[in-house]
């Protein structure tokens, strides 16, 4: 569970060169770096300012830099770019034997010391165990980010679960207790509300089962044609249905689509999401619509709601792990936060695009684009 919920990228199937940016004023200096590790996908700097704007545009596994260069130091830069990533690897090339030199780089968190002139076997291995430490740690940072994502959501389980089942136990105490009258309003009403709190309880259920089984089994599935306009019309029925909503309006507009080659079982669980929060989030009257077009390129599905919106400062959260909207500030959303998450993640792994569109009071409306091939 714990590697699904970090992410769902797949190995490649060639590891790409990890990529070392040399920092030197001396081009010749930087031109024997590169011949000597042809290894790596090698870039040059000729000073701090070049390397700093480099490292913001381009993905750098480690730097190796000189001490003295103009317009800053390779201690400046040092200090600059554990900034900008704090665990960025930092070689740091030096012809002096000054103390006070080894001193700063150390404060500033340097990864390892070549002296020049360059012996190309020391600078080989420095690289390489500068590049081992540096996978090691950010291994030991994703086993910790993953540890705490699985106590954030079995805290947040027992936190849903506990709600209706506190509902109903109550309910039954009182039952026990001989508290109502059978035949009383107040009895109807609150074995009412105990029904809704178990079927509430069981879509829990069954969301939990339907989370655990795509977190834990997020392998790659034989693509199948699929009819999305089918699925589109089936998931509709399916939704209106659960949220007993038979009064909302479905407002369908498809258009011919090709069958796309897709991993069914991923697509389905994004379309249900965006389909079901169409109805979660609207009234019991109002309108839900689906839009499908087909271009030379892509397959769009549009699908909007008449309900209450999203304000614009919450749209960008929207796709984050267990973020959930409470339009009535009561604490007590229902689900778990997830759905959306997973919908953008599966929607990417086929190359699409997701996006949305809400204003508070007016309705909310997403895009999904998934392309031909």
């Amino acid at each position: 569970m714990t590697r699904v919920l970090e992410g769902f990228g797949k190995e490649p199937l060639h590891k790409p060169k990890a990529t070392v940016l040399v920092v030197d004023d001396d081009v010749n200096i930087r031109d024997l770096c590169e011949r000597a590790l042809m290894n790596y996908r090698v870039l040059q700097a000729e000073s701090c300012q070049e390397a700093v704007r480099l490292y913001k545009k381009e993905s750098i596994d480690l730097i190796l830099t000189d001490v003295m260069m103009p317009g800053g130091s390779g201690i400046e830069l040092l200090r600059q770019i554990k900034v900008l990533d704090p665990n960025a690897a930092v070689i740091v090339m030096t012809g002096f034997a000054d103390k006070e030199v080894i001193l700063n780089a150390l404060k500033e968190n340097a990864d390892d010391f070549i002296n020049k002139p360059l012996n190309l076997l020391q600078l080989r291995t420095a690289i390489e165990k500068s590049l081992s430490r540096k996978a090691l740690k950010e291994e030991l940072a994703h086993i910790k980010r993953a540890d705490q994502l699985k106590s954030s959501f079995l805290s947040l389980i027992s936190h849903k679960l506990r709600t209706p089942i506190t509902g109903i136990s109550l309910f039954l105490q009182n039952i026990q207790r001989g508290v109502y009258d059978y035949n009383d309003e107040s009895f109807r009403n609150n074995a009412e509300l105990a029904n809704e709190e178990a079927n509430h309880l069981s879509r829990l259920v069954a969301d939990l089962l339907t989370f655990s089984r795509v977190m834990i089994n997020d392998e790659d599935r034989p693509l199948e044609a699929c009819d999305l306009n089918a699925m589109v019309k089936e998931l509709l029925t399916k939704s209106r249905e659960l949220h007993g909503k038979l009064s909302i309006d479905i407002d369908l507009n498809l258009g011919s689509l090709p069958l796309l080659n897709l991993d069914r079982h991923k697509i389905r669980f994004a379309l249900y999401q965006i389909i079901d929060n169409a109805f979660k989030f609207s009234g019991e009257i109002g309108q839900v619509g689906v839009i499908t077009v087909a271009t030379s390129r892509e397959v769009c599905i549009v699908i909007s709601d008449s309900g209450i919106g999203i304000p614009q400062s919450e749209v960008s959260k929207l796709f984050e792990k267990f973020y959930q909207i409470d339009p009535d500030n009561t604490g007590q959303v229902r689900g778990f936060g997830l759905g959306l998450f997973y919908a953008r993640e599966f929607i990417r792994q086929h190359g699409g695009i997701i996006s949305l569109d809400s204003e508070t009071g007016l309705g909310t409306t997403v895009t999904i684009s998934l392309p031909l091939q």
